[in-house]
């Protein structure tokens, strides 16, 4: 297994340290698609008992992002087509939202802080960061709808389909294309246009979801 490991004896909540670190491993694509996530192994690596481990396992099963299976134990879970399908529609109704309830209540520094972020997606050449940043910018804008529960189920979304979004934008011409809808996002957001804000995330999160499954479908056959 791949990933950043820490001593967390002293850690308020081992559980969470260890949710986190597997969490990113497998959301970054460091712990790929049905590799086996073994109690003992993830202990010794946090040197903690395998009581926090199980904790952060069934957390990571309950969003989604492990399976339990028989003989094997828990695995990285994966997606179906279909299952990617209903992802996407279910942000572009919730993401929509949320844009619609943020604009009117975005000022000049959230709107400078959301351009450094698309700037900085623009210019990253590093596959590994793309994920981040665009959630960043997105992220820098949602906040203003103070809507914590939907940004919950928005960051439980990403999470089961990043790894697979971070392919899909370094194997086609996603990340210019994501950076022009971006742009066109931020520009409707700094005329206060709440409707054009949300309709065009709900464009742009459609978008990206239809790419992503025509790219799959090709790698799967």
């Amino acid at each position: 297994m791949k990933f950043a490991a820490v001593d967390v004896r002293q850690a308020a909540s081992a559980a969470d340290i260890v949710y986190e670190a597997l969490r990113r491993a497998i959301i970054e694509g460091d712990l790929a698609e049905g590799e086996n996530l073994r109690q003992e192994e993830i202990a010794q690596m946090f040197n903690v008992s395998r009581i926090p481990v199980r904790e952060a396992l069934s957390r990571l099963e309950q969003h989604g992002l492990i399976t339990t299976q028989r003989y094997k134990g828990a695995v990285v879970a994966g997606l179906s087509i279909e299952e990617i399908e209903e992802i996407f529609q279910f942000r572009a109704l919730i993401e929509a939202e949320v844009m619609r309830l943020a604009v009117p209540n975005l000022d000049r520094a959230t709107l400078e802080r959301a351009q450094a972020y698309r700037d900085a997606f623009d210019r990253e050449t590093d596959p590994h960061r793309w994920g981040e940043i665009n959630r960043m910018f997105h992220y820098s804008l949602y906040e203003a709808s103070h809507r914590p529960y939907y940004l919950q189920n928005v960051r439980a979304s990403l999470d089961r389909i990043d790894r697979y979004l971070r392919a899909q934008l370094s194997f086609t011409d996603g990340v210019p294309r994501a950076g022009r809808e971006h742009e066109a996002i931020l520009a409707a957001c700094e005329k206060g246009d709440a409707a054009l804000a949300s309709l065009l995330t709900r464009d742009h999160i459609l978008d990206a979801g239809r790419s992503l499954v025509t790219f799959l479908r090709g790698q799967r056959g």
